[in-house]
This record gives structure tokens, sequence and C-alpha cells, in this order.
């Protein structure tokens, strides 16, 4: 492994002239490449050498292959494959490789129409680059389609935002890491680049000795002098709602709002727009919005249509908007690498740029999670490899869920983690076993885990202001240059200007009101589960739970409180979810939904045999309590499956009150549950035993 430091390669005069033309063409006419960027188009010209960049956002990893890439095209090579993790990153480069006159197209997800024509286009040539995820990658169809005929032919390969090949790294995803195998299939003629922002020290040195021993490494200094860093910590969950709403107005230009979930980004634009209006520019922006919408939204980010777009980590590796003016985060990320990541979307082309973190104690329970997440379980991966050793041929994900037991998104992990290992392949049909033997290592994951851990302390150091918060994150990354920077809330021993510490107690007020008002529906389950369950297909109409209405979804900031509270026996917090259930109540009955019955079905927290009593009391309804024998639960872990059947044998058949009122419409009060399977059964239950239609109310849906 080499390093900056020692003498580099240069280009030719000719391969100049032409690296010269693409970086004019995409950044202007007196744009020239520095030296350093230089350095790695000379080496990744030399066929078969490995590069690895490790410079700070903004530092112009993507001129580099696209320089590298046209001198190697005007030389008679063959085309790029970057790597890419997200569409949106996906998009712009292929614009910008269009501007440095590089014909360039993606095969992803969001233009599957596309691709016969695309593929035609590269085994013709016509094409200087192409850009896949690197679950693409790993797709055996696309491996035997374009793969296995542009092995010989590639002149380079890109790796971006490599840290995610390294289990070491604070982004660590299989079928990223799987990218080295595919690097062993390569023609040892192909040139390989990876790039990063956020790789320290051991990740640098992991993906360097994946790439080869002769890497070149370009490591720069991390430090960004255009941010503001501020932390401001001990605000309550709704209070930090309230502070951005708040705030939002006064930060400069337009920015990105990081929260943990989903659920958060919509509370949250709930929450600005109860205080600034409707029209008010700002939108939720997360994975599970359909690709057109999310490019629009990029778009408009992009354009400044809106102040601020409130966004889960899918808007993040990628996006680059040179004058974003700021970016605040709801809760702190797990890792300091991945922080400033985050942060350094904000002030690439400006002088001045806020970052504010608002902490919370909470969100050490989301840091545990990530740093066990993606560690393997050794008899959990036993078991599915003994499933897939007595499975005749090829076994599916929903097939190996219902033989193991476990969750399917646990399993989806399982296999590509066996594959990276050699344990597992990817076939067409499925998952088979390579006859490789598995063991689990322990001494390596307990150090992974014991990373992920420091770096925990690192984020408590921080959140703390135990020293400068620039310095923090730049020796987080070993950046060798790292130092105080001057400018943080820790240097200043204050604030950036105009920012405040407290939320008014009248906006708060104002924010939760908003939020309460906002139930949301509980879609009921159509479908039976099979396996274990025993039942599969849909659930028979006479079955079928009514759409429902749920108070609080997952940690919701403005029931936090109150429903600890009210779990505890607290009068004022239970009036609370009384006054609100009403709401809720007279909402379905402006819709013409009257239920003549409520029940109460109690899972183990109390709140919904006495909210049942409360409603039937104020509303002056008969009913009954469904009881549940107690019982611990089924466990997170199980799948879907083995919990409807756990719940399906624990509720049993509901009380000889249901035949009292044929044909009656229920309110079916529930306290708690994840994955609202006794919703389902105790609907279909009642339904069974003479009831008419059935309308769950689901006081808290956990995650």
């Amino acid at each position: 492994m080499t390093t900056t430091g020692e003498a580099g390669p240069v280009l030719t005069p000719a391969q100049q002239q032409v690296a010269d033309r693409v970086i004019t063409a995409l950044a202007g006419p007196d744009a020239r490449l520095r030296p350093d960027q230089q350095t790695a188009v000379a080496a990744l010209a030399s066929p078969g050498s490995r590069a690895l960049v490790v410079q700070a956002t903004g530092w112009g990893k993507s001129a580099v292959y696209w320089a590298a890439t046209a001198v190697i095209r005007a030389a008679g090579g063959g085309p790029t494959l970057i790597v890419s993790p997200l569409l949106s990153l996906m998009r712009d480069q292929v614009s910008a490789a269009g501007r440095g006159g590089l014909r360039a197209a993606t095969l992803n997800s969001s233009n599957v129409d596309e691709w016969t024509s695309i593929e035609q286009d590269l085994a013709a040539g016509h094409l200087d680059v192409l850009l896949v995820s690197p679950e693409r990658l790993a797709n055996p169809g696309f491996g035997r389609r374009v793969l296995d005929a542009l092995a010989g032919n590639l002149g380079l390969v890109v790796i971006d935002e490599a840290h995610a090949i390294s289990d070491w790294g604070h982004d660590f995803r299989p079928d990223y890491r799987r990218v080295a195998q595919v690097l062993q299939q390569l023609n040892p003629q192909t040139s390989v680049l990876a790039t990063t922002a956020t790789a320290n020290e051991r990740v640098t040195e992991d993906i360097a000795g994946q790439l080869g021993a002769a890497t070149l490494v370009l490591r720069g200094p991390l430090a960004r002098k255009s941010l503001h860093l501020n932390v401001i910590d001990g605000l309550s969950p709704i209070e930090r709602y309230g502070w951005v709403a708040e705030q939002l107005p006064a930060l400069p230009g337009s920015g990105i709002v990081y929260v943990l979930t989903v659920a958060d980004a919509d509370r949250l634009v709930t929450a600005i727009k109860a205080l600034h209006g409707d029209d008010y520019p700002v939108a939720a922006y997360t994975g599970q919005l359909p690709a057109d919408d999310r490019h629009r939204l990029e778009d408009d980010l992009l354009a400044n249509r809106v102040k601020a777009l409130v966004a889960t980590s899918a808007l993040g590796m990628g996006f680059d908007k040179p004058d974003l003016g700021f970016v605040v985060h709801v809760g702190a990320p797990p890792s300091p690498v991945s922080y400033y990541q985050q942060v350094g979307r904000a002030g690439r082309a400006l002088d001045e740029a806020v970052v504010v973190l608002l902490a919370s104690a909470m969100d050490e329970s989301v840091w545990e999670y990530f740093a066990t997440a993606t560690i393997p379980d050794a008899q959990r991966m036993e078991r599915l490899l003994d499933a897939l050793a007595e499975t005749d041929g090829p076994a599916t994900v929903p097939q190996l869920e219902a033989r193991t037991g476990l969750r399917r998104t646990r399993v989806e992990l399982m296999v590509k983690q066996l594959a990276v290992d050699g344990a597992v392949d990817r076939v067409p049909d499925g998952w088979v076993r390579t006859g490789a033997p598995w063991t689990y290592d322990a001494e390596h994951y307990d150090g992974v885990l014991a990373v992920r851990r420091r770096e925990a302390d690192i984020m408590r150091a921080y959140i703390g202001g135990r020293a400068c918060l620039m310095k923090l994150l730049t020796q987080a990354l070993d950046d060798p240059l790292a130092q105080d920077c001057g400018r943080c809330s820790v240097c200043l021993a204050a604030l950036t200007p105009g920012l405040a510490a407290t939320v008014p107690a009248s906006l708060l007020h104002t924010v939760s009101a908003a939020l309460r008002r906002q139930a949301q529906v509980l879609e009921p389950r159509k479908m039976w589960p099979g396996g274990v369950f025993g039942t599969r297909g849909r659930i028979p109409p006479g079955l079928l739970a009514e759409p429902g209405r749920v108070l609080a979804f997952a940690e919701a900031p403005q029931w936090s409180d109150t429903l600890a509270a009210a779990r505890s026996g607290d009068a004022q917090a239970r009036e609370e979810l009384l006054q609100a259930a009403v709401a809720v109540l007279a909402d379905w009955g402006r819709a013409g939904i009257r239920p003549d019955l409520i029940v109460g079905l109690d899972l183990g927290t109390g709140l919904a045999t006495d909210l049942a009593a409360q409603l039937r009391a104020v509303g002056r309804r008969s009913g009954y309590d469904y009881p549940v024998p107690a019982g611990p639960g089924p466990g997170r872990e199980v799948n879907g499956p083995t919990e409807a059947a756990y719940w399906r044998d624990r509720l049993g058949p509901p009380p000889a009150e249901a035949a009292d009122h044929p044909g009656a419409s229920v309110l079916l009060v529930i306290d708690q549950t994840s994955s609202t399977w006794p919703v389902a059964l105790a609907a279909a239950a009642l339904q069974e035993a003479g009831a008419g239609p059935v309308l769950p109310l689901l006081i808290h849906q956990t995650v």
C-alpha cells in the first residue's frame, strides 16, 4: 500500500489535455485538476492499478473518475462501471457525465423498462459509463447478462462510498461487501478506484487490503472550515420538534433536517406546518416514497423551492447541493463517522453553514440497536444453514422464513452475510449452500462491536462538549491534522448567533395539539400468514377488521411522556388519552361511523380496559372486555406466522357476551402491539361469534 507523500504517477501531455477537457466542461473554463487529483487520474490510467481516495466531502472525488474514464476511453480502453449506493446519486452522476462529454446510463429499480436498450448500448460499446447499485451487482441475472460480458472489457471500476464494503465501517452493507468478490473476476488490466469521505485508518487499511497490496491511498485533511457546529442537549422529544418548527425560518438558505425514522419525518413536517401554515415550503423525504417523488423533492431542494427536506438517512450519500445552508439532526446518529458524512452535505461552496445536533438520552437505545443489528447470531445462522441443507434445490427467502421461524428481514440480512463468507450462493431461483464450512468468528465480531461502542462513546463526548466538535469528528476519522476549529459551540462557548437553546411553552402546546389531531389510519391485515399458523390466503370479508386508528405511533413525541404517565396510573394522563380518543370517535362519527359496542382488549399495560370503560361512559354505550391470559409475549425475533399462531392460541375465543349482540358494530380498543396480529385475530374471532363490523382503536403501535 502506497500513500500520499511518496512520489506519485503523472499524466502525459496527451492525457492532461483529455482530463482538462472533461474538467472544464464540468466546472468552467478555468477549472483544472489539483495535483492530488492528477495523481489519482494518472495512477488509474495505468492498466490494472488500484487507488483509494479518502478525502473530505466536496474535495472532488467524482472529478477523478470522470477524468480517468475519459483518459482510459481515449486510449481505447473499455467503459467504466460505477457502483453507487443511492438512486439520487446515480441520477446526478448520469447528468454530470453528460456535461463532461461522457455517455452514461444507470440500471436500477426505477427504470426497468430501459434495461434492454441500455444493455444493448453497453454491448455495442456506445456507453462510456454504467452506474449500478450494489444490490444489482449481487443479482445473478445481472451477473450473467452484463458482468460476464463486461468482465474482460471494463477499463475502470469505481466503488463509491467505499466504507460500506468494510464491516469496520459505519454503514456496513453485505451486498456492498460482495463487491470485493466481483473484483476477483475482473480482467487484471482493469483499474479500480474506491472513494469515500468517511474512513478512519482501520477502515482504510481494510479497503486497501481488499483492493490489493499495491493500492495507492490518497488521504487528505477532513476538517470543513465553513461549518459552524452546534449541540443542544436536554430537550424533550416534543421540545426538539418545537425547536425545529420555531428556528427553521431563521436558518440560512435551504437545508436538510435529519430524523431517525419515517414516522418522525411525517410528524415533524406536521409540526412545522402547524406553526407556519400548510403552505410553508417543507416536505418529508424517506426511502418509502416512490422514486419519482424523491427525484421531485431533490430537485425542489436543489432549486431552493423548499426551505428544508425533513429526511431520513435515505437522503445522504451522493446528494450534492454546494450551497446547502444548514443541516439539523433531531437525534444523534450512532457514529461520529456517519454524522460527519451527513453534516458534510452543508457548506460545500459557502463560507458559512450552520449545523445543529438536537441530542437526547433516548438516542442511546438507537445506538445500541445499530451496534448489534448486523452482528450475526451463531445459533440463528446454524438454523438457517440447516434449513438450506434440508432443501431439495434453491430456497427463497419466504421459504426460509417459514422453515426457520425468523423474520423475513432478518433472513434477508443473514443470507447476504453468509454469501460474503462463501457459505451460500444466490442463484436465479433462490439460495443454495456452497458446501463451504461456516464458523462464527467471535474474535472478529467482538472487535467490530467494541469499535461501534467506542464510536458511541465519541458521540457522548461530542454531545457533552468535552472538546472542539470538529476536532472530535476528524479525530474519529484519524485525521492527523485534527485541531480546534474556533467556530463551534464548544470553541465559542456559545451557540451560533440567532440560535435559541429553549422553546416557549405556548409553542409546544400548538405543536402537540396539531400532532395529536393526526391519528394515523390502521390498515387491516388482509392475508393469513400460512406457515406454522396453518391457514393462508385472504382473510374472508366477514372476518376482516375495518380500517382503524392509531393514537400514538412508535416513539410519538406528542405522547411519549403522557403514555408513560398513563401506564403508571396518572389520572391527568389518562384523561388526555380519553380526550384524544373522543376526538377520533367524533371524526369517525362525521363519516357516518357510530359503533354500537365498545370492547377492551388489554395486552398487558392496563390502558385498554380503562379507556374502553371511560368511552362507554362518555358515549353511553354498552360493551365488555375481551380477557387475555397473562403471558410473556412472543418476542421480537419471531416471524409473522409464528407470532400470529402465538396470539391465536393466547387470545382464544371471545367472551360469551360477544354472542349477545348479533350484528352489532364494535369499537375494539387495544392497548399496544407492533405487528397488529392481535387486532386481526380478535376482529375475526368477534365476527365469528356474531359481531358486525369491528373498528380497531389502537392506543400505541410500537415498532
